[in-house]
């Protein structure tokens, strides 16, 4: 009988609301990490209770009228006026981007759709940044750029209705790109629509919102601190298996909290990025003291996945009270031989995985074919776009983009279900080094190796592996056995 049963949308529930708060495991969590994680968040939210109501701007409710200019009227005159609470009657709104303002609440109350518009032209282009590389692209549906102060908030829904970015993506992948050698760019070219957007901002809080299909990654929270996404619903799946779709993505951000969530994706679903290669070691902004609790992994990539844009450092994460339920990998951190950064001081305590691909997958040559960038024959280096340009910018010395993956501590787990316990690749010049292990029980099909590592410890270490084959090791040294079953 498996050690982790399958959990139901009551039994979802009942976690989400049940699980302990930070302050309640002075002994599972570090208390110089307690410390840090305590002040992590939005310190502040709009106070104006003043009402905005977008449909006596003029806003049309009826799930087919292009809405965007009188939604964005209201913001705007709720911004001018000193801020307060922009609010929809329910119904459905479609929308193309719109742009939230400083002090402004944003209420997307009960029985109120938001449907994303399915034409390009409805988003603009800004300056942005776009796994890992600062370049034009459409900006997401919401946004909150350069502002203070705002909040997003509501039992109602945003359903991108992403298809028509995922059709796009295919087609020039499949049919253009990947037999001229250009697997490499065609996640920058194929400009998706994102769902949510934080950029250059602070103070900002989303909190119970469902969003759904998103046509690339939902919420992103780039270049900002002091950040909540708290009771945040994501369903990227009811459309369909659309690309790239991640959940939460925290990118070269600080002091971010995310708590009770819920995420059904196709890509990463909690995720920490710091940029990439020669682009995101010239922009160098870390993501650093961030909080992860309570929250719910279904589909996706990874339960917690660090890079793999990685160039800025990750550093300072507190992952805890998390379950992984069908997740291609529990906690997964990545990154390549261009992109060097640090990922350490990582804790990853008292979690759930069941039923996933692997428990831990850590790998410094992460997805080569998409990783690596080379321009093939008969393209002019001269007239190709600037960002194209940016990621064929070689790193020199070759040494700074090398990653280092050190400190990372993982304790209070049990996993049922799993396919490999685990699979770790360093690299000569770069080991996998000072891995801790404590309180870990997993049931898996298959035990794993690990290769390029250093003084990893093992205590408390139960893996039952149906096939018995010992965990394999290769170029370490200073390791603990890790006892088999």
């Amino acid at each position: 009988m498996r050690r982790i049963a399958l959990y139901g949308i009551v039994a979802s529930v009942v976690l989400l609301f049940s699980l302990p708060a930070l302050a309640n495991q002075p002994d599972s969590i570090p208390a110089h990490v307690l410390a840090w994680a305590k002040k992590t968040g939005a310190r502040k939210q709009p106070t104006n209770k003043r009402i905005f109501l977008v449909n006596k701007y003029g806003a049309v409710k009826n799930g087919q009228t292009l809405t965007t200019a009188a939604i964005q009227k209201a913001i705007d005159d709720c911004a001018v006026k000193g801020g307060g609470i922009v609010t929809f009657e329910p119904g459905e709104y479609v929308t193309g981007s719109i742009f939230l303002k400083s002090n402004v609440h944003l209420q997307i109350g009960k029985g109120v759709t938001l449907l994303g518009s399915q034409s390009f032209s409805d988003y603009p282009e800004i300056d942005t940044r776009i796994a890992g590389i600062e370049m034009k692209w459409p900006a997401a549906l919401i946004n909150i750029i350069g502002q203070q102060n705002v909040m997003v908030s509501g039992e109602g829904k945003v359903n991108a209705r992403g298809k028509f970015c995922w059709d796009k993506y295919w087609t020039m992948r499949r049919q253009e790109y990947e037999p001229k050698g250009l697997r490499w760019i065609v996640d920058y070219d194929a400009k998706r629509v994102r769902t949510f957007l934080v950029q250059e901002s602070a103070d900002i809080t989303l909190k119970g919102v469902t969003f759904s299909n998103a046509g690339f990654w939902t919420v992103q929270l780039l270049y900002s601190k002091y950040l909540t996404v708290n009771g945040v619903i994501i369903r990227n799946n009811e459309d369909g298996k659309g690309p790239s779709t991640d959940g939460v993505d925290v990118d070269s951000s600080s002091w971010v909290l995310i708590e009770n969530c819920d995420i059904d994706c196709n890509d990463d679903d909690f995720c920490l990025k710091a940029g990439r290669d020669w682009d995101g070691l010239r922009v160098n902004r870390p993501t650093e003291y961030i909080v992860i609790r309570n929250s719910i992994a279904r589909k996706g990539g990874g339960l917690l996945t660090v890079g793999s844009e990685t160039s800025g450092s990750i550093r300072h994460v507190l992952a805890t009270n998390l379950v992984a339920m069908g997740t291609g990998n529990g906690f997964h951190i990545k990154s390549a031989t261009t992109r060097g950064g640090t990922v350490e001081d990582i804790y990853f305590i008292n979690n759930q995985l069941d039923s996933v691909g692997n428990a831990f997958h850590f790998t410094m040559n992460w997805n080569p074919t998409y990783s690596y960038s080379k321009l093939p024959d008969g393209y002019n280096y001269d007239s190709i776009p600037a960002h194209w340009k940016a990621m064929l910018q070689k790193v020199e010395p070759a040494e700074k983009g090398i990653p280092q993956f050190r400190n990372i501590y993982v304790s209070g787990i049990k996993a049922a279900g799993v396919k490999r316990v685990i699979s770790a690749t360093g690299l000569s010049q770069s080991l996998l080094t000072g891995f801790h292990f404590k309180d870990v029980t997993i049931d898996a099909a298959t035990t794993g190796d690990i290769s390029y590592a250093s003084g990893w410890q093992f205590h408390n270490v139960h893996i039952t592996s149906k096939d018995k084959f010992p965990l394999k090791t290769t170029n370490t040294d200073n390791m603990q056995s890790m006892p088999v079953q």
